[in-house]
């Protein structure tokens, strides 16, 4: 196994028949890709699946993996999340990244101050969300990840530019 970060593509949804098929929930642009994959990785870095076959389903995949053999195997690795090293991934087009490739990135003011890093990339919903873990210590906090409060990338050189939105205040009585 590579000592690259891992990737999260996927989670198991659990039995698809009798016949120890496994429906396999996907994170990637093209379901089918974890077919490329062929061997995904638990968090730990260890062998979850090794995918043998695969066709589309409405949420992912359905498949057939050498460590699932019966049903009951499919159903014991639901909710197993699944991953691939980061290295495995093709390259990005030019101007586009992953998202995960913006953790640790160092995160700078309209000053050229680091002013933190970036922790996670979340999404409660709505829009992507950075995590920020301040420079000086204390609380994460977030930031938008939009082109206003994160104007420029430069994941080559470890940094982005991060733009704290004006605090908005509570609102007047009418």
């Amino acid at each position: 196994m590579t000592t690259d970060r891992l990737i999260l593509v996927a989670q198991v949804g659990g039995s698809f028949g009798v016949r120890g098929e496994v429906r396999i929930t996907t994170f990637t642009a093209e379901p089918m890709a974890l077919l490329d994959y062929r061997t995904l990785l638990r968090a730990d870095g260890s062998t979850g699946l090794t995918l043998t076959t695969a066709r589309p389903d409405k949420k992912g995949i359905v498949a057939r993996a050498e460590q699932i053999s019966t049903k009951e195997d499919a159903d014991a690795l639901r909710g197993l999340k699944l991953f691939i090293p980061r290295d495995r991934l093709p390259p990005p087009e030019e101007d586009e990244f992953y998202l995960a490739d913006l953790i640790g990135l160092e995160a700078r003011d309209a000053a050229d101050v680091v002013i933190g890093t970036v922790r996670a990339v979340l999404n409660f919903g709505a829009d992507d969300m950075l995590e920020i873990t301040p420079a000086g210590g204390g609380q994460t906090w977030y930031l938008p990840f939009t082109r206003e409060a994160v104007p420029e990338i430069h994941s080559a050189d470890g940094w982005l530019r991060a733009l704290r939105p004006a605090e908005v205040g509570e609102r007047e009585p009418d």
